[in-house]
């Protein structure tokens, strides 16, 4: 009667560790799957043919007069010849040029 008792009071033991393990597994696998990332795509404004509309859109920091103060330097100097070129345009200052680096070109 002992044995049987210690056989139940085992088989229950080890029936607990390889379901706690068979969860971890479990939890493991699902932790490891891949899931979807959502990546911002950054628009790309190119300053020699960018309208105001989109200059306003796109950059950040730049509202409707920047953006017209952009193009009409534009139309008075001819094309920028870099990106460092913005901050002659009154307003653009280097905080703005900066958050927009990496959105801008000139080509």
């Amino acid at each position: 009667m002992l044995k049987i008792r210690l056989s139940s009071v085992l088989f229950a033991v080890l029936a607990s560790f390889s379901l706690a393990a068979a969860a971890a597994e479990t939890s493991k696998a699902e932790s490891a799957k891949p899931t979807a990332v959502q990546v911002e795509q950054v628009a790309v404004v190119n300053l020699n043919t960018a309208d105001a509309a989109t200059l306003q859109r796109e950059l950040a920091g730049i509202g409707a007069t920047k953006a017209q103060a952009i193009v009409v330097y534009r139309e008075e100097h001819g094309d920028f010849a870099s990106v460092d070129e913005l901050l002659e345009v009154k307003g653009i200052g280097e905080a703005t040029l900066e958050k927009n680096r990496g959105k801008l070109s000139v080509n």
